[in-house]
């Protein structure tokens, strides 16, 4: 990030730090009361970070002055010409693509698919592209040849690609729960993680009594290798278009099928691990609060309940995230006393903060229906996350393949293995392209008291 944009960051987290310490002050003007405990702890600590970014906007600020003073001056004549400025400059010239973010990667996969996974052919098609997204044509050249340890340039040209592919996975972690979830503990993949299953005893001793002796107990958890694939076809005619609508097309629903597969894994207490396969989601065997009503003492009540096994925990719960559709955030956000003030000011249907601790919404957080829901009943649920106990293995690529030749089963539930009633449809036949996506990604809770959830949420209904 440049200075500048360091400092609009800052800026815009400043002012919302304000804003909420604002709603703070007038809620509690309005009632006629002074702050509670939790209360006070949260305007503190939003009074600390508003100090904090002061303080480094006073850094960058006199950074960027040492930056202007030390930047060398541009010869008469050719501040006009951007190619003449940044020879004079260096000769290093900075060209910023101004396309929708993805759309690299995107035509990336787009020139394999329209040439069947042939890069030569790929390298060709990619010229088309070649004033707006030049990387395209340059990793699709570089894997031509076979690269060797002696040669000087053999990684260059992965550089393209991992930009690439980092920008996609940019685009598509915003879409995703695990993305916007902040503080999640990231580990390697296939390596053990020590964790402490039992603390050491101490007690009051009198005088020449013995003192107790405890043992510390431990134990490991291991992150293997679980990938998300999926396959789309599309039709010749779509993949040769080079129309910016149809690369909006192909790129959403790249996004779409591998964000949503992926939420629902990550949250849907019915989803148990499978064995070298997938893991368990983190709300997988934890037993829900059964919502209490729908008022907002209701609601206070089961998050009281909910938090209850948190501090019994010890746990630190300042590192906690919920996790709600937009529509449970919006009617929470709606709720209000019998003044008419909203009883939970500080959520939105689109995040905020709630009960001082951050919310992450999102369309798909599995609502309680169908098989596998611990309740009866429809409603919505609302997960209560340790970000800091929950631990992810994520690769961060995505992996693309294409084929035109191979014979696949067009059903989302294939047969493994197939058998003769299998029926296969050659894409080669019918002028269709297949385009493979993996995502290599794996995940865990360190201790059951790390996840909790509310079951059967109507509130405000």
């Amino acid at each position: 990030m440049t200075i500048q944009e360091q400092l609009a960051a800052l800026e815009a987290k400043r002012a919302a730090s304000e804003a909420q310490m604002t709603a703070m002050m007038e809620k509690a003007a309005t009632d006629g009361r002074t702050f509670e405990e939790d209360e006070t702890e949260t305007y503190d600590t939003l009074k600390a970070e508003v100090d904090k970014i002061d303080q480094h906007i006073l850094r960058l600020k006199s950074h960027e002055k040492m930056q202007v003073a030390k930047a060398a001056a541009i010869a008469a004549g050719v501040g006009t010409d951007p190619a003449r400025a940044s020879q004079a400059r260096g000769g290093i010239t900075i060209v910023r693509s101004n396309l929708p973010p993805g759309t690299g990667f995107t035509r990336y996969a787009m020139a394999l698919a329209a040439c069947g996974g042939r890069r030569g052919e790929a390298m060709e098609y990619s010229k088309r592209w070649k004033d707006s997204s030049p990387e395209v044509e340059v990793i699709l050249r570089a894997a031509v040849a076979a690269g060797t340890t002696t040669d000087a340039d053999w990684a260059a040209p992965l550089v393209d690609y991992q930009n690439l592919a980092s920008e996609f996975i940019g685009l598509l972690r915003p879409a995703t729960i695990i993305g916007r979830i902040p503080g999640l503990r990231r580990v390697p993949f296939n390596v053990k993680v020590p964790t402490q299953t039992q603390g050491s005893t101490v007690a009051w001793v009198g005088q020449t009594k013995p003192k107790p002796v405890s043992e510390l107990k431990f134990g490991q958890l291991t992150l293997g290798m679980a990938k998300a694939a999926g396959i789309v076809v599309l039709s010749e005619e779509l993949v040769r278009s080079s129309n910016p609508s149809a690369e909006a097309l192909v790129r959403a629903d790249m996004i779409a099928q591998l964000a949503q597969f992926l939420d629902v894994q990550f949250l849907d207490p019915s989803v148990g691990e499978v064995a070298n396969v997938s893991p368990a989601s983190i709300t997988n065997g934890i037993t829900p609060i059964a919502a209490s009503g729908t008022t907002a003492d209701d609601l206070r009540a089961d998050i009281r309940a909910l938090f209850s096994a948190v501090i019994t925990a010890n746990q630190d719960p300042t590192t906690f995230v919920w996790v709600m559709t937009p529509t449970m955030a919006l009617s929470i956000s709606m709720m209000q006393n019998a003044l008419g003030q909203p009883e939970f000011p500080t959520i939105t249907m689109t995040g905020g903060t709630f009960f001082g601790l951050p919310v992450v919404v999102s369309q798909s957080v599995p609502a309680n229906a169908g098989a596998g829901s611990p309740l009866v009943g429809a409603g919505d649920r609302i997960v209560l996350v340790n970000a800091n106990d929950i631990l992810l293995a994520d690769d961060g690529q995505v992996v693309l393949d294409v084929s035109r030749e191979a014979s696949i089963q067009m059903d989302s539930a294939p047969d493994d293995p197939a058998t003769a009633a299998t029926v296969m449809v050659s894409l080669w036949q019918n002028n269709l392209v297949g385009l493979k996506a993996e995502r290599f990604i794996n995940w865990k809770r360190r201790r059951d008291t790390s996840v909790g959830y509310i079951d059967g949420a109507n509130y405000g209904s």
